[in-house]
């Protein structure tokens, strides 16, 4: 697969199947991209209100909320008009289609339980050795 290819083409799916790309460019109705004035309105329109979704996407990473997904729906708003766009999210869709298909693989699947594994028995040891070592009681146990 050709990640590198901005080329209209097939696109290979995860059940083996291949269907082609949209085309790229305006999806505005033909009645606004007729009037140039209009168009370039429509455009500011789909621009504002995109950024306006990234906006958000941005500020919800650092706190409590769907931060990524929103900011690739803002990227699919901005998609609709931007053939950029169009491209950051074909781009993305391989990555994604890509690392699941690696993610899949079972000797993948297996490392990636083995290192979980391992980590949480790290984590659950230092958490014990921590209560261990500082004297923590149970709030029925504190004597006053």
């Amino acid at each position: 697969m050709n990640t590198g290819s901005d080329e209209p083409g097939e696109v290979a799916t995860a059940d083996g199947e291949t269907k082609s790309e949209a085309p790229l460019g305006s999806r505005a109705p033909e009645f606004i991209k007729a009037r140039r004035a209009l168009h370039l309105s429509w455009q500011v329109g789909v621009f504002v209100v995109g950024l306006a979704v990234v906006g958000a996407g941005v500020i919800m990473l650092p706190l409590p909320g769907p931060g990524w997904l929103v900011i690739f729906g803002g990227m699919a708003v901005w998609a609709t008009e931007f053939v950029w766009a169009q491209l950051v999210l074909r781009w993305t869709k391989r990555k994604v289609t890509e690392a699941t298909q690696r993610a899949l693989d079972p000797k993948v699947r297996r490392r990636n339980i083995i290192l979980t594994s391992v980590g949480v028995v790290i984590v659950a040891a230092l958490g014990g050795v921590y209560l261990w070592k500082s004297g923590v009681q149970m709030p029925w146990n504190i004597q006053e």
